[in-house]
């Protein structure tokens, strides 16, 4: 495996600027997420890794290499795509022993059949060998097309949304599956997703990506915890952070400056109203099995929340609201700090 470093690098198309000055470093056998929306930047950094694209400026350096003008086959990358990208005439075996069978390679019979068996019981598809790829599940497939870059053994695993064309279940179990491989493999893997339980559950870090700059990098608590700004507190969390008013609640204690406030789940405290004081009603109430989803109007505002199931809330029912250590943000969107 390898150390990866993009150092001030940009890239534009025509009139779009793709990703302008992006620094990013990543450690030998780390897992970093790329998140962001579509048309953050994301694919570009991959395809600039790769050698796909040639970047406007800046320098990219795997293993303390410099490689940016270097081809794509002598960077030592493997690419994982979105869809599958199989060859449809070929058998699971065949598949997986392609990129091998390269005459740059010069592997013997023996030690791709090694190579082959070992990979396909490590993403659990060695029962499927003999099958033709269009004869498996949507899972089954991407579990090959990871494989058959596993099968390589490069410094560098480039990974394009793998997942997202799957159901959820499937999402779910291969999520674990991806991150128990890498981290038998100890690999270095650049994964980029616009899914936010992928990247808090894959990830040694995440980096936020917006309209081509890198927002903000860190762990995925320091992420949830600790946003720069409201577009990184806004791609995290499940029901999204609620963005209110500075003096939209009572007994708020802002810091000065305090434009936003940002209260997640566990920045609130819901009660049901007594001796006449509200702040506000109950809308809806959604029940998910293990949790509901609270949906609260407060002086024309919306806000959502989750509670226990057994929770006795119903639509219709006045309640108050208080904060517990929320997230602060100023007139331009960046965080408070204290």
């Amino acid at each position: 495996m390898a150390d990866v470093s993009l150092r001030g690098v940009s890239k534009a198309f025509g009139d779009t600027q793709a990703l302008d000055d992006l620094t990013l470093t990543i450690k030998d056998g780390e897992f970093i997420v790329l998140l962001g929306p579509t048309g953050a930047g994301k694919t570009t950094t991959l395809r600039l890794v790769a050698g796909l694209e040639r970047p406007d400026s800046g320098s990219i350096v795997i293993d303390g290499r410099d490689v940016t003008k270097i081809a794509p086959a002598a960077r030592d990358v493997a690419f994982v795509f979105q869809q599958y990208s199989l060859y449809p005439h070929l058998t699971v075996f065949e598949n997986l022993a392609f990129p091998l069978r390269s005459p740059a390679r010069k592997l013997s019979k023996d030690e791709i059949d090694r190579r082959v068996a070992d990979v396909a019981r490590l993403v659990r598809i060695d029962h499927k060998l003999d099958n033709k790829s269009t004869r498996l599940s949507g899972g089954e497939m991407q579990r090959v097309a990871i494989g058959r870059a596993l099968v390589r053994k490069p410094s560098i695993y480039l990974m394009d949304e793998p997942l997202s064309s799957l159901d959820a279940k499937l999402r779910g179990d291969l999520r674990l599956e991806l991150k128990r491989i890498q981290a038998e493999l100890g690999s270095t893997m650049l994964y980029v997703t616009h899914d936010q339980i992928e990247a808090m559950t894959m990830a040694d870090r995440i980096g936020i990506l917006a309209e081509g700059r890198l927002v903000q990098i860190g762990t995925p608590r320091e992420i949830y915890t600790e946003p720069a700004n409201l577009h990184v507190a806004a791609r995290l969390g499940q029901p999204a952070i609620n963005l209110l008013p500075a003096d939209l609640l009572p007994e708020t204690s802002a810091p000065a400056g305090t434009k936003t406030i940002g209260a997640r789940t566990e920045h609130l405290t819901i009660a049901k109203a007594a001796n006449g004081h509200s702040d506000g009603t109950i809308d809806w109430v959604e029940h998910l099995g293990d949790q509901n989803h609270l949906h609260v109007t407060i002086g024309g505002r919306k806000l959502v929340t989750l509670t226990d199931p057994d929770t006795p809330f119903a639509k219709g029912d006045r309640v108050t609201i208080r904060l517990k250590t929320p997230l602060y943000f100023d007139g331009a969107g960046n965080r408070i700090v204290g």
